[in-house]
């Protein structure tokens, strides 16, 4: 199963901010519960080209158990901000909306609706900070995954990509949906090994200077490791790469120890110019089998820098800077009201307006080739692919919204990118973005709403 603490029944539903839950009180109060509208989007994609939707199943998830256990009921109790009639009527809570979204592996855009809610607005409004939780978080590694995917496996390249990142991530939770995330996006392993089984998805690692360090000799070490791993991948940087390249072949070839070696880990030095050397020297042993893999302080940048000085390497352990997307480590992500009671609603603050009312995503095609976005109401016919599935109805996962393996989601998001043009996969930020349209249809709601919001204000104010 996997390892999601946050469904725990006594503590799931208060995994939200306060004001979620006064808020809900207020509308209950005040006998407000007709259907409202909420989307989660991206509003600025902030050094991406795109962004890969990724943490939709963790949602529906949490969707599908919520309530209010009596533990939780007993703490609120105790906050002595909750009427005892508003938390008897939370003993009975739960989820009973609809719920819109894109697939897990979907490459979106700025502006375009993510995930869209319509429910009851209280319990709408309750689900937003976990909603914001797990889609942001995991849509933010799924995107830095695809990066550092995409420089690994430059001129079709089959080099493996693993995700080492666990170690410093911000806690468990963001390390088994960091993993998660890179998966789908395209790395073949990870090291957590927890991931592993709640995942079903390849594990992988070799072993640590400090096993080396343990030991009285070098040689000793990588002697006793491989006999115990055949196949294995050995670091050889503990003291002197080159010479640990070295006993690796020593130990190879020696025909009274019958070792087999997959590969060696490099994790520090000049990468480049020592995995050139490494493979010089493993080659004049006939080694060409043995693969060289690097690691230490990765991202895509200094994986493109690598092989474009020829580095022959031939995979790759990424750890903190794709499990923390350290260069943009959060989204620019949102969850605005626009709808409620069969009006669309918005913001109207420059920086921060949304697009009102229930919408479809329908990307365009040319050639195979995504070419186009358009954001809709959710009632226009516009030619092309709608990207929004129902995938909960009446708080239930509809078939779009079933559970699928990581293989399904990783296949999934692997056919999506090939769509993309190649400029949008590119490392550089500084490239025509993609076309992201509004419909006629949404553009005229949103001035006629402008205009009405507009007017309201005006009269407020005279």
């Amino acid at each position: 199963m996997p390892f999601d603490d946050h469904l725990r029944p006594e503590t799931s539903a208060l995994y939200t901010d306060l004001y979620q839950l006064t808020m809900l009180q207020a509308y209950w109060r005040e006998g407000m519960d007709a259907p409202a509208v909420f989307d989660l989007f991206v509003r600025r994609l902030q050094g991406r080209n795109y962004l890969l939707a990724c943490g939709l199943e963790q949602a529906l998830e949490f969707l599908e158990t919520l309530s209010f256990s009596e533990a939780a009921l007993d703490y609120l109790h105790d906050q002595e901000q909750f009427d005892d009639a508003f938390l008897d009527w939370l003993s009975g809570f739960e989820f009973t909306g609809d719920v819109y979204a894109v697939p897990e592996g979907t490459p979106v855009f700025a502006d375009e609706p993510i995930v869209e809610v319509v429910a009851p607005i209280g319990e709408a409004q309750l689900v937003e900070t976990f909603l914001l939780n797990q889609i942001t978080f995991q849509t933010a590694i799924a995107s830095k995954a695809c990066r550092v995917v995409d420089a690994a496996q430059r001129d079709d390249a089959d080099r493996l990509v693993a995700d080492f990142g666990m170690r410093r991530m911000q806690g468990t939770d963001a390390a088994m949906k960091g993993a998660r995330a890179a998966l789908i996006a395209g790395a073949d392993a990870t090291s957590n090994v927890a991931a592993g089984q709640a995942y079903d998805a390849p594990i992988t690692g070799t072993m640590a200077h400090s096993y080396v360090e343990a030991h009285d000799s070098e040689l000793d070490a990588l002697r006793a490791f491989a006999q115990q791993y055949p196949e294995t991948v050995l670091l050889v940087d503990t003291y002197d790469t080159l010479d640990g390249v070295r006993k690796v072949i020593d130990l190879v070839t020696d025909p009274k120890l019958d070792i087999e070696v997959g590969g060696i880990r490099l994790d520090s030095g000049d990468l480049a110019a020592l995995a050139q050397q490494s493979r010089r020297l493993l080659d004049e042993a006939g080694l060409h089998d043995v693969l060289i893999l690097a690691s230490g302080g990765l991202d895509e940048y200094a994986i493109a820098e690598l092989l474009d000085r020829g580095a022959p390497l031939d995979g790759f352990g990424v750890g903190t800077k794709m499990g923390t997307s350290a260069d943009h480590p959060a989204l620019d992500s949102a969850y605005k009201l626009s709808g409620y009671a069969g009006e669309p609603r918005m913001k109207l603050s420059k920086a921060k307006s949304n697009l009102p009312g229930r919408k479809q995503v329908v990307r365009q095609y040319e050639n195979g080739m995504a070419v186009r976005d358009v954001i809709a109401t959710d009632a226009e016919q516009v030619s092309g692919a709608p990207l929004l599935e129902r995938v909960m109805a009446n708080g239930q996962r509809t078939e779009a919204g079933a559970s699928r393996p990581l293989t399904a989601l990783r296949e999934h998001a692997a056919a999506r990118l090939a769509e993309l043009p190649a400029r949008l996969r590119a490392l550089s930020p500084d490239v025509p973005p993609h076309e992201v349209v509004l419909s006629d249809g949404l553009e005229a709601r949103r001035r006629s709403t402008r205009r009405a919001l507009e007017a309201e204000m005006a009269a407020e104010a005279s």
